[in-house]
């Protein structure tokens, strides 16, 4: 194993004291592991908090900041974090208008989110509402769920929710968009290689250099199966059309993330993103905001994953809106 690593104990850690280094405009707890906008909530506004395992950046850390989360919980390296320090964060960012939680379907994250919700209410009298992202379409379950996994949709969410707490839209208001991004995302991916998680220093699954793996996790978890090396423009047939078998994109805007798993270079991106493109266009799907590049990543893996989200123009007002996290910024 080769890694730009000091301790494979201290991953996460001296990974967040670098974020603090190059964001001194967050404020970085580094002995809980919790990443906030600022030392203290903004007044009035509805805080928007999420969090899970490590080896996915940039989500979720590289998205707080104006316009998007409010604070970030990071566990070990595909770990979730603990009920109390999300319980913790969960005070901290509340003005006073209460939190919403955005959680990806995994099971420990569901569970220590769901009893952090609690634990907040229970101790500070914080309203909490949660909003569960489920938009893998590969299998409905796997190693780590019970239903779809939450995978690159989980950006859209996170992006769309945090504009609207940063217009001043009440809790119910926030969570409703929250929860209609979520029911209209989908996502798909490929694996071109394992990961390598650093404390078992070795891949976590043995894919032949000949083969592609179709529907895979975020964590390594299996796909839908496995099928001989190909071109992109079939790659991209392979991550379209399961999407498109399952929601109806035609007929209105759409986003697209084609998203890098965290070892594939932009250049291939770019390639799949074109193709994905042609062939959207060619099916009546039009595109009218997109990303792409590494957005929720496994470690080291080769590979890539495709979001599609039918928008309206709420929707496409609040992607539009400002926002300045170390992973994405534009606007005044």
């Amino acid at each position: 194993m080769k890694k730009l690593i000091n301790d494979v104990d201290n991953v996460v850690v001296d990974s967040l004291r670098g974020l603090a280094a190059a964001h001194p405009e967050l404020h970085v707890d580094l002995e809980h592991r919790i990443v906030y906008r600022g030392a203290e909530p903004v007044p009035g506004k509805v805080g928007v908090l999420s969090g899970g395992g490590s080896g996915h950046e940039p989500l979720h850390g590289g998205y707080v900041g104006v316009g998007m989360l409010d604070a970030a919980v990071a566990g070990e390296v595909f770990t979730s974090p603990t009920p109390d320090l999300v319980a913790e964060a969960t005070t901290h960012v509340d003005g006073g208008s209460g939190v919403l939680h955005i959680v990806k379907n995994y099971t420990g994250d569901v569970m220590n989110f769901e009893m952090a919700a609690e634990l907040a209410a229970a101790e500070s009298d914080v309203r909490v509402e949660t909003v569960v992202v489920a938009d893998d379409v590969a299998v409905e379950d796997s190693l780590y769920t019970a239903g779809r996994r939450g995978v690159g949709g989980t950006v859209f969410v996170e992006k769309l929710a945090g504009a609207a707490a940063e217009a001043g839209r009440d809790l119910d208001a926030v969570v409703a968009v929250a929860r209609r991004v979520a029911d209209n995302v989908r996502s798909m991916g490929v694996a071109l290689t394992s990961c390598t998680v650093p404390a078992a220093g070795k891949p976590t699954f043995d894919l032949p250099a000949d083969e592609i793996e179709l529907g895979i996790g975020i964590h390594g978890e299996p796909g839908r199966k496995r099928v001989p090396m190909t071109n992109a423009g079939q790659i991209a047939d392979a991550l379209i059309d399961p999407i498109l078998g399952d929601l109806d994109f035609t007929g209105g805007p759409v986003f697209a993330m084609v998203n890098g798993m965290g070892g594939t270079p932009l250049s291939e991106l770019y390639i799949m993103y074109a193709d994905v493109v042609e062939r959207l266009t060619a099916r009546g799907v039009t595109i009218a905001r997109n990303l792409v590049g590494n957005y929720i990543t496994s470690l080291d893996m080769a590979g890539c994953s495709l979001t599609l989200l039918r928008a309206d123009d709420d929707l496409l007002g609040l992607w539009d809106a400002p926002v300045h996290t170390p992973a994405l910024s534009w606007g005044r």
